[in-house]
């Protein structure tokens, strides 16, 4: 698992899985096990999957990486506490999944809470073939 400031602004933490060390073989079943442990954790809930390589190519002119060949959103929360109007601009969640060729590459906006970057992390690594190693 990797961090990298995006854009100067966002921490994002991201895993480049190359498809001969995951367990998965289509972005259909990263997706489908990345729902699975959302729904099977007590603290998150599901909310939907967004086709976001479909949304981009349904432009008239879309700009999409020449080496994307499927990208999805699967958006979920973990809504344990609601201490402020505010929080909700930093809420749901959303673990993106790019496929390329050669990989899938899963990453995640890091949360503000410790537990939600570690389960997000594990559920994401689970897909590796061998352990990760940060």
């Amino acid at each position: 698992m990797e961090k990298i400031m995006l854009q100067d602004a966002y921490p994002v933490h991201t895993l480049y899985l190359d498809k001969a060390n995951t367990k998965a073989e289509t972005i259909d079943e990263v997706v489908a096990h990345l729902r699975e442990r959302i729904e099977a954790d007590s603290r998150a809930a599901h909310i939907a999957d967004f086709d976001h390589y479909s949304h981009t190519m349904s432009h008239p002119e879309p700009e999409v990486a020449e080496n994307i060949r499927d990208a999805r959103n699967v958006i979920f929360c973990f809504g344990l506490r609601l201490p402020a109007p505010e929080v909700t601009a930093i809420r749901p969640r959303s673990i993106g999944v790019v496929e390329t060729d050669t990989q899938f590459v899963m990453s995640f906006l890091e949360a503000p809470m410790p537990f939600a970057n570690d389960a997000m992390s594990t559920w994401i690594e689970e897909l590796a073939k061998q352990p990760q190693h940060a």
